[in-house]
């Protein structure tokens, strides 16, 4: 009998983060035919409208109209398909925002501790960081409103600091050591998304880049990341793209060019309307005899799927992990008058081996919705020979492997989710938040202390949780009233230092600190070193 002393906590954390979807973007001229009213004949088109019309006359209660057009939008894209969607006008800036890869602002990270905002890091380059913000820093009125005591949320703090490039904010901060505010006049610029978390070198000849989504700017950001580590002795790289929900589809197709030969096939797409379009590889090869490892997961989908699909029936390099998503569905979007938006499913991307790798939505939403969990009740996440793929279809890769659709991409190497270590105490400290706000809060007292260890690398080599940080630890758990059970206490050790340490060095020095020291305790990437890699 499997036990998993996550299963109240992690499920719904889990399936919250799975369901970012990726996204092709289009875009169409919609039709701009008149509707037939009145006593003209009814078509189709128009009974829509006049439906509208008669419940926003004639219900028995007042109705929105806008809202009731939204819904019934909604509704009907829902029908189609799980990913063809509609975006209201006030929702669509806020969506498109993480795949544009930018947005206007003064350029701070900000966490909102005792009813205060306080910055935990300028954005390098950014307007806050060009007058001299500092992380600590708590802003206590912004346009001379006091903002601090005053109950804020995330949203209002957004609200205040983003803006219209080129417009002035001002600010009164507080900083430890200073008795009265200090002013700053801010003007909003440009502040950028990254979608690629972190890149280094893991040993003297494995670099890791980590990808979080497919943006605009994503290769760009690949192409840097990839270009310091070749420079650094790079031979091999282990690709991240567990938990990325995808994004825009070019952007995969680039990355992919990199690993691929001229006129190797990357991707095609064909829907109804849309005749088949094939995407080849180019001469664009970077990384073309570099040894790749791309790991995935249950929540890589859409554009992670392409890059996996391509590289695995290319037997370009090794797939570590878990089943990913399974979608294989290709989203166009269309902007309407009103500032709302469709996404439009138009047609199916195919791997270069023929397979469409959507999972079946045949059931309905829910049950779309619920197939990840059910993988984990079915024993998924332990043995890949629980596996079920709904296309029995065989395909073959370019050296003749077999390889299936119809649900995901299938990893070569299937490594089961790592339990080692839980235990009650981890799963409560973990979904409490207090590894975040211990963290903070030591950072936040210990930071002229912490920033003398100069840049992330030293933090990661030379920071220790044993001594000071775990008594500081053991003390704060005790007085948010968690009671510390030793045995689970030491069979969690490992897992809580690296929690605590990347934490710290993450309110510290950012990413370069955090992933390298959580990558301790990542068995997934151990193995894809180790076993792929030498």
């Amino acid at each position: 009998m499997r036990k998993n002393i996550f299963s109240s906590a992690f499920w719904p954390l889990l399936l919250a983060v799975v369901f970012a979807f990726g996204y092709f973007f289009g875009s169409f001229s919609p039709s701009k035919k008149e509707l037939s009213l009145g006593s003209f004949p009814i078509n189709k088109q128009s009974k829509l409208n006049q439906i509208i019309d008669y419940i926003d006359n004639e219900y028995v209660d007042s109705t929105d109209r806008e809202q009731l057009v939204d819904q019934t939008i909604e509704n009907l894209l829902q029908k189609l398909d799980p990913h063809s969607y509609y975006i209201s006008a006030t929702e669509l800036q806020a969506m498109n925002e993480p795949l544009e890869g930018s947005f206007e602002g003064i350029g701070v990270q900000f966490s909102i501790q005792k009813d205060t905002v306080v910055v935990v890091t300028p954005i390098s380059g950014g307007p806050s960081a060009e007058v001299g913000i500092a992380a600590g820093d708590r802003i206590i009125k912004v346009d001379g409103e006091l903002i601090a005591g005053t109950g804020i949320r995330n949203a209002d703090v957004m609200r205040l600091l983003k803006g219209e490039g080129g417009t002035l904010v001002n600010l009164d901060i507080h900083r430890n050591g200073t008795e009265s505010l200090m002013p700053f006049a801010i003007t909003r610029g440009k502040i950028p998304i990254y979608s690629v978390d972190v890149g280094y070198m893991v040993n003297d000849t494995t670099g890791y880049i980590k990808i979080s989504r497919f943006s605009r700017e994503t290769y760009t950001e690949f192409q840097d990341k990839y270009t310091v580590l070749l420079e650094k002795g790079m031979t091999k790289l282990v690709l991240d793209l567990r938990g990325n929900g995808g994004g825009f589809m070019d952007a995969a197709i680039n990355m992919v060019d990199q690993f691929l030969a001229e006129d190797q096939l990357i991707v095609y797409t064909e829907g109804r309307a849309r005749k088949r379009k094939n995407y080849y590889a180019t001469s664009a090869d970077d990384l073309l005899s570099i040894n790749l490892a791309v790991l995935i997961d249950e929540s890589s989908a859409s554009a992670s799927e392409i890059v996996a699909g391509a590289i695995q029936d290319n037997d370009r390099g090794v797939i570590l992990g878990r089943r990913s998503f399974g979608k294989g569905l290709v989203q166009e979007q269309s902007s309407w008058p009103d500032g709302s938006a469709t996404r439009l499913t138009i047609a199916r991307y195919y791997t270069p081996a023929g397979r469409c790798i959507q999972k079946p939505y045949d059931n309905g939403l829910k049950a779309y919705n619920k197939e990840v969990y059910d993988r984990y009740e079915n024993g998924e996440f332990e043995s890949g020979d629980s596996t079920s793929l709904a296309d029995s279809t065989v395909f073959k890769t370019l050296s003749g492997r077999v390889v299936y659709g119809g649900g995901g991409i299938m990893p070569d190497n299937f490594i089961s989710i790592d339990t080692a270590g839980a235990s009650i105490l981890l799963s409560r400290i973990f979904y409490s938040g207090n590894f975040y706000q211990f963290a903070f809060d030591y950072a936040d007292k210990n930071r002229e202390e912490l920033v003398k260890y100069g840049n992330a690398e030293n933090f990661v080599e030379n920071f220790t949780y044993s001594g000071k940080v775990e008594v500081a630890f053991k003390a704060y758990l005790l007085k948010k009233n968690l009671k510390i059970i030793e045995t689970d206490y030491k069979r969690s050790f490992d897992i809580i230092s690296a929690r605590v340490r990347a934490g710290i060095g993450r309110n510290i020095f950012g990413d370069e600190a955090f992933f390298p020291i959580l990558h301790e305790i990542d068995s997934t990437l151990k193995e894809s070193i180790s076993a792929q890699l030498n």
